[in-house]
């Protein structure tokens, strides 16, 4: 593995960590927003409890307030300060004025304007007193024959609201704590059990690593989350290309040393023929290795075809393939041979017609050169091999016929097999000409790559192979 590789997977954290993140990251965020919110609440709360209880003070003292000989009186209750006392020992401050007159109380205590109070309406508002901040509840009252406002105020200090904030605070933040402590000592054996699918799917594979010879078979790792179940997929997916490749490569080890030790005990032979033998035997072995050499060579040149015609993986991009022009190259390839076994070559096609597919060139003009020197081969003297070329708006055909012996209806299906060759009655006897057995399985593999159709049809003479490359909207 590439240094920069393992660099970046040691920089990486565990999945677990990571998942453990991605939960406690949320948790904690809640925990802070409900801190938040929770701390709004609980001033609210504080703030309107101890106001009911200074309004319930205030209240007390306002009733006391009468109009007794045109003069303005007050008792002060008891109760009324009993109401406000607490374990911080807060300091109560009151004031009664009428007018800008005092009646009873603290003078320097902040006074309100009487005009921005409602009649018999408590107000409540924080303020400033002796260096502390206090909270004031007023009121005004309108009293018979008297003219001028009277306003009542009494105020506490804060210490025991401040005192029971901090304790409903504290309450709160130990039980957020507790909370997500809870959480994280909680998920962490919660995360282990849900990733036991994965770590059985791990263990599937690298039992694999176990087994002297590769195994491709899908994974056995039991029933899988919904979320597993693609990777576990595409892994089967992937052994089964790597199966095909395999099996592939061995097909082709297995034709290529099979195909090959023919030609090569031949040439060991008359190698051996042309060291002892007269001027004569050495010319007709030397004779006798071109040929083999020939063989050999056209032998590996149609194994290698074959090989890239069933080549598994991605295909390179489909390009636009002039069908005239590939055919045209075909016979410029096979015209020697045509001419050394006097056959004729013909190239049939409509004037102003566009033979163009979607397809592989290289793939294309292989098919068309298997099927032309498979025309010249197993045809007779003088005959002729006809390339014609047909479109519709259904399709796009390419017929390749010879006028030899033609191959036996019972026969077609396994003239496509490997190393079938025919006989001078289109039967596989293996009398025919010297061939290696692989044109038309290299025909039908390469148009299975290229999503194309062929097909040996009935015909008087010959042997008739059809190539159709359908249209796709």
């Amino acid at each position: 593995m590439p240094a920069e590789a393992v660099a970046t997977d040691r920089g990486t954290p565990a999945l677990r960590t990571r998942l453990l993140v991605a939960v406690l990251g949320p948790l904690l965020a809640a925990a802070i927003l409900i801190g938040v919110v929770g701390a709004t609440l609980i001033a609210d709360v504080v703030r309107r409890t101890n106001d009911r209880v200074l309004g319930g003070a205030l209240g007390a003292i306002a009733e006391t307030v009468q109009v007794e000989r045109g003069e303005v009186t007050l008792d002060l209750p008891a109760a009324a300060f009993g109401m406000l006392e607490n374990t911080e020992r807060d300091n109560v401050y009151y004031r009664v004025a009428v007018g800008a007159d005092l009646l009873t109380g603290y003078a320097d205590l902040p006074a309100p304007d009487p005009a921005t109070l409602a009649i018999d309406v408590p107000r409540y508002r924080f303020a400033r007193y002796r260096g502390q901040k206090i909270r004031i509840a007023e009121v005004r009252r309108s009293l018979p024959r008297i003219d001028k406002p009277v306003v009542v105020q009494i105020a506490e200090t804060l210490d025991n609201r401040g005192a029971l904030t901090r304790r409903l605070m504290l309450a709160l933040l130990i039980g957020e704590c507790v909370l997500v402590g809870a959480a994280a000592l909680l998920l962490r054996p919660a995360l282990g059990w849900s990733l036991r699918p994965l770590a059985r799917l791990r263990g599937a594979v690298e039992a694999r690593d176990e087994r002297a010879r590769p195994d491709f078979s899908p994974l056995d790792t039991g029933p899988l989350p919904s979320e597993l179940r693609p990777l576990a997929g595409a892994f089967d997916r992937l052994l089964a290309q790597l199966d095909t490749a395999t099996v592939g490569v061995r097909r082709f080890t297995a034709d290529a040393s099979h195909q090959m030790r023919t030609p090569l005990s031949v040439l060991k032979v008359q190698v051996a023929l042309a060291r002892r033998g007269s001027d004569a035997e050495r010319r007709e072995a030397l004779d006798e290795i071109a040929d083999a050499v020939v063989r050999l060579e056209r032998l590996v040149t149609q194994l290698l075809a074959l090989a890239r015609a069933e080549e598994a993986g991605v295909s390179a991009p489909l390009e636009a393939v002039d069908l005239r022009e590939v055919a045209a190259a075909v016979i410029t390839r096979q015209i020697n041979s045509a001419i050394e076994a006097g056959i004729d070559i013909t190239l049939e096609s409509e004037a102003g017609q566009a033979y163009v597919v979607p397809g592989h060139r290289t793939l294309i003009f292989e098919i068309l050169s298997n099927l032309v020197d498979n025309g010249i081969r197993y045809n007779r003297r003088g005959g002729l091999v006809s390339i014609t070329l047909q479109a519709t708006e259904a399709a796009t055909t390419v017929t390749i016929a010879d006028d030899g012996p033609g191959i036996a209806p019972e026969h077609r299906e396994q003239a496509f097999d490997r190393f079938v060759r025919l006989g001078a009655s289109g039967s596989p006897d293996g009398r025919g000409p010297e061939g290696s057995g692989l044109g038309l399985a290299i025909v039908r593999s390469a148009a299975a790559r290229l999503k194309a159709n062929v097909a040996l049809v009935d015909t008087d003479r010959g042997t008739t192979v059809v190539l159709r490359f359908a249209h796709r909207d």
